[in-house]
């Protein structure tokens, strides 16, 4: 697996990255912990050395579950997790008060079985909080060797700019694929102009770039998908043409739709590290292997041609969640 840097910082991680929060959060039951070690320790073995986690994943059993797994190792790997809901809850509304963060990292690092936070993302911004407060607490943090690389999610360029300001940001992590490409317009050019690292999670659209979701899919009545816009029945067949689409050029390739999807992001800059999730051993070597399929100037060319004139049907957040991105 080869690795990247995180813009300027000197965090170097796989060019892939695992994101953990469909083994215990979103997507249906929780993995049986047994089960959820094995898979993270699975990607270890196959050269990953950055993982993703939250604690508002469950709340809290994630961060618990990748600490364990990743404690034999803990020195070879770096850890991302997040603060800023009310106690780890994201319907009780955000908290990214000084106290809270200080409150939550004491607690995360026992979860983690760490004793340093590799890299600490403020979850969502809190409009009640200024962010330069935010970032400050975090500074204080890392010179309190606790934390080592501050980091945002699904921030805009006004709250990124502020908090850089104030302590260097290594790493944005957003939203991105080649059904929501949003952040190309203003986010890709200022983190290329701040030196920010970027990290897109739901690098295959939340598993419907894969091809295995179609019109006729159910989930389990847990899963959020089900009160996604763009997970509706409507959408979902209206968005097809964008996964056969992607199937021609994966058979052109000898890939997968899920490896073309990730192959694509590592190709777009240097300092973008996907975190694909899963909950399935061969998903997961399926994903992995997007590191080795190398596409060309004339290959990303062809995925444009194909996909100019699609446009991807529905909202990617429902109207309430909306309201906490992109601020």
């Amino acid at each position: 697996m080869q690795k990247r840097k995180l813009g300027n910082s000197n965090l170097e991680v796989s060019a892939i990255g695992l994101g953990c929060m469909g083994l215990s959060f979103g997507y249906g039951p929780a993995t049986e912990k047994e089960q959820a070690i094995k898979l993270i320790r699975t990607a270890y073995e196959s050269g990953v050395t950055f993982f993703d986690t939250a604690e508002a994943y469950g709340p809290f059993l994630n961060e618990e579950v990748v600490g364990e797994a990743l404690a034999p190792f803990r020195s070879e790997v770096a850890i991302a997790t997040k603060f800023g809901f009310k106690g780890g809850v994201p319907a009780a509304g955000l908290d990214s008060t000084p106290e809270n963060i200080r409150q939550y990292t004491d607690a995360a690092l026992k979860r983690l079985k760490t004793d340093v936070i590799d890299l600490l993302y403020q979850h969502r911004v809190d409009p009640n909080v200024p962010i330069e407060e935010v970032a400050g607490t975090v500074k204080e943090l890392i010179a309190a060797g606790k934390v080592k690389h501050f980091g945002m999610s699904e921030a805009g360029v006004e709250s990124i700019r502020r908090a850089h300001a104030v302590q260097p940001v290594t790493a944005l992590q957003s939203e991105y694929s080649l059904w929501w490409r949003e952040p190309e317009k203003e986010i890709l050019p200022t983190l290329e102009e701040l030196e920010i690292g970027f990290v897109p999670f739901s690098p295959l659209g939340k598993g419907f770039l894969t091809g295995a979701i179609n019109g006729a899919t159910t989930f389990d009545s847990t899963d959020f998908r089900n009160i996604v816009p763009r997970f509706s029945e409507e959408n979902r067949n209206a968005n097809q043409e964008l996964v056969d689409a992607l199937g021609k050029i994966a058979s052109e390739k000898g890939a997968t739709r899920a490896q073309i999807a990730i192959a694509w992001l590592l190709a777009q800059k240097p300092w973008i590290v996907p975190i694909p999730g899963t909950t399935k051993l061969h998903r997961l070597q399926e994903n992995l292997g997007a590191a080795a399929v190398e596409l060309t100037p004339a290959d990303l060319q062809e995925i444009e041609k194909a996909l100019a004139n699609i446009e991807v049907q529905g909202a990617r957040y429902p109207q309430q969640m909306q309201q906490l991105v992109n601020r």
